[in-house]
């Protein structure tokens, strides 16, 4: 598990200010996520910067304005910033956008993270870092969500206050209506939260007014507030349904109970009281699937993953084609 916070993008940035050349004209970010180095970038570098499809257009932003356009005269070396490299589609898509104007403008690619493997592919990359990762810039889109466990009350919406938490009415109209904060675009595995089984209507009502999808809801069965005061058992129970092998990890919001899953499963949880990554006990199992020991294994795992998928797709086009004739 490789884990990199908006602090350690910035740090990094700093750190490997030096390898960049000052003679660029401009900066171009990869939206979206490349827009947040490519603008960090453009400041300490005290240049303009401005998006691929602005670019492409003559847009550029620039200190006190936005949208001005710009001489291709003035503008001849192009610095384009991605925040990271992994199988290098992304960087493929980018370079066919920008073919061409290869002959107008001399271009270079930076990245922030690279895989080890890939990282030749561009001129500038910054550090390399190998996967299984996380970016707290993208991590409520990572494509493994389906394979994670998120906690409710402080991750997707607000706690409730004092007044509100009275297991009755008032309670029920938070439910109902509480403010959302991190509403993942991708589809979760499994909701993992304290809340009573009675409150299980009120809980879906609130998941569906947001349109967040997700697999299993698992909520504590006990009759009364006083019953999970008295159980305490708010770790424990989460914990035990993030032990079961599919999961790679849990969203959480109480750094108490974060620590706490973590010890029970080994296994790394996401914490958004403070946006860490909890890791400090790990297992042996997760950390030789995850490539962190024995990375041939796990390099040669994925390459006989994606054989067997080509070959289940085409006895599955076989059989479609054997029905139609």
């Amino acid at each position: 598990m490789n884990y990199r916070s908006i602090a350690d993008l910035n740090e990094t940035i700093l750190k490997k200010l030096y390898v960049l050349p000052r003679d660029f004209d401009l900066i171009v970010g990869v939206p979206r996520s490349g827009m947040l180095p490519a603008n960090l970038i453009a400041l300490y570098l005290n240049l303009p910067y401005t998006d691929i499809d602005s670019f492409i257009q003559g847009y550029v932003y620039k200190s006190g304005a936005r949208s001005q356009f710009f001489d291709d005269t003035e503008q001849k070396k192009v610095l384009i910033v991605d925040d990271s490299l992994a199988s290098g589609s992304a960087l493929r898509e980018c370079r066919e956008k920008l073919h061409h104007l290869q002959d107008i403008y001399k271009m270079e690619f930076c990245v922030v993270y690279a895989v080890p493997e890939k990282k030749n592919l561009v001129e500038y990359p910054l550090e390399t870092v190998a996967t299984p990762r996380y970016f707290q810039w993208n991590i409520f889109n990572h494509s493994t969500l389906e394979k994670a466990c998120f906690d409710i009350d402080g991750v997707l919406c607000v706690d409730p206050n004092e007044e509100q938490n009275d297991d009755g009415e008032k309670y029920r109209d938070f439910l109902l209506h509480a403010a959302p904060l991190y509403i993942p675009k991708s589809k979760i595995g499994t909701l993992v939260t304290s809340r009573l089984e009675k409150y299980r209507t009120e809980t879906e009502q609130w998941l569906v007014n947001y349109n967040i999808k997700y697999d299993k809801l698992v909520m504590l069965d006990l009759p009364n507030q006083k019953a999970r005061q008295q159980a305490n058992c708010h770790g424990t129970h989460k914990a035990k349904e993030f032990k079961k092998s599919h999961y790679k990890l849990f969203v959480e919001s109480d750094l108490g109970q974060a620590k706490e899953i973590n010890s029970l499963t080994k296994k790394p949880v996401f914490c958004t009281a403070n946006f860490e990554m909890i890791f400090q006990s790990q297992s042996l199992i997760y950390n030789v699937k995850s490539g962190k020991y024995f990375p041939v294994l796990r390099s040669a795992a994925l390459k006989l993953r994606v054989v067997l998928r080509k070959i289940i797709s085409q006895l599955r086009r076989n059989k479609l084609e054997t029905k139609t004739n």
